[in-house]
């Protein structure tokens, strides 16, 4: 919580705060759903920031890169320089038509199947 978050999609958001992880542990993984609070925002853009605004618009998002490292399975670790997400509806769909950058097989397992469809490489 509290943490600024990078978004990865063209929905109009740079930058996102962390308002709350969308599950039982503290803290949010790779694939978990985020409720987020737009910081910096395009003019344009799907998501609206309007002027004078420092953040009342809130948006669902799921983290694509963590930092924080992560084992998987075949022993190999996966950890990223920053920490980022994709902007998402009430429904679970992107918000977004492009995501940019690496993403990774863990957003298989948690059924995010379209944000995989639309990533430029996957890791």
């Amino acid at each position: 919580m509290g943490t600024i978050l990078k978004v990865v999609d063209n929905s109009g958001s740079k930058k996102v705060m962390c308002i709350q992880a969308l599950k039982e542990r503290k803290g949010a993984r790779l694939g978990d759903k985020v409720v987020v609070s737009v910081k910096e925002a395009l003019s344009g853009g799907k998501v609206k920031m309007e002027k004078g605004e420092k953040s009342k618009r809130v948006y669902y998002g799921v983290v694509v890169r963590a930092a924080m490292q992560r084992g998987r399975c075949d022993g190999s670790e996966v950890k990223f320089d920053d920490n980022a997400v994709v902007l998402i509806n009430k429904q679970g769909e992107p918000i977004g038509t492009r995501v940019f950058g690496p993403n990774t097989h863990e957003l298989r397992k948690k059924k995010h199947l379209k944000i995989l469809s639309l990533a430029e490489n996957i890791v």
